[in-house]
C-alpha cells in the first residue's frame, strides 16, 4: 500500500479540514485523547467528541458513535487500541468522511486498506496535534 501520510498530505489535510470527530476523547486531562481534543478546540477546530460513557466533554456535546453525528466530518481522529479500530472506520466509510487519522501508536493495516478503499485518506501512526504545530500554522 502506498504510504499517504505523507508530509505533503498530512499539510492539505490540515490547510483543509474543519470538523473533526475525536473518537475516544476522554474528560480525563492526563489522558492523550484530553490533551489532543483540547487542543484542536484552542487551535479552532470544530471538534466533537465521540465517548459513549458521557454526554459532554469539554462544554461540547458527546456522540455515541459517528453514526449520530448530525453533521458532516473532515476528520476522523481515533484514539483507540488498534484492535478496535474496523468498525470505527467502517462509520467513517458510512458518514462519508474524508480522513481517518489513527494517531500515534494506532496501527492496523487492515482498517487503513478498507478506509482506502472507501474513497478516505488514511493517515497512521501520526499525531495530529504534534502535526497541527509542525506544520498546520504553515
Amino acid at each position: 500500500m502506498i504510504n499517504l501520510s505523507t508530509v505533503a498530505v498530512v499539510k492539505e489535510v490540515l490547510r483543509t479540514a474543519r470538523t473533526i470527530a475525536v473518537v475516544g476523547f476522554s474528560p480525563k486531562e492526563n489522558r492523550p485523547s484530553y490533551q489532543v481534543g483540547s487542543y484542536l478546540i484552542q487551535a479552532g477546530f470544530n471538534v466533537i467528541p465521540v465517548n459513549p460513557g458521557h454526554s459532554e466533554i469539554c462544554g461540547l456535546k458527546c456522540y455515541p458513535d459517528l453514526v449520530s453525528i448530525p453533521q458532516a466530518i473532515d476528520v476522523v481522529d481515533i484514539f483507540r487500541r488498534s484492535e478496535d479500530v474496523l468498525p470505527i472506520v467502517a462509520e467513517a466509510i458510512a458518514i462519508k468522511a474524508k480522513v481517518v487519522w489513527m494517531q500515534q501508536g494506532i496501527i492496523n493495516q487492515e482498517a487503513a486498506d478498507l478506509a482506502a478503499k472507501g474513497g478516505l485518506i488514511v493517515i497512521m501512526d501520526r499525531c495530529l496535534k504534534v502535526d497541527h504545530m509542525n506544520f498546520g500554522a504553515a
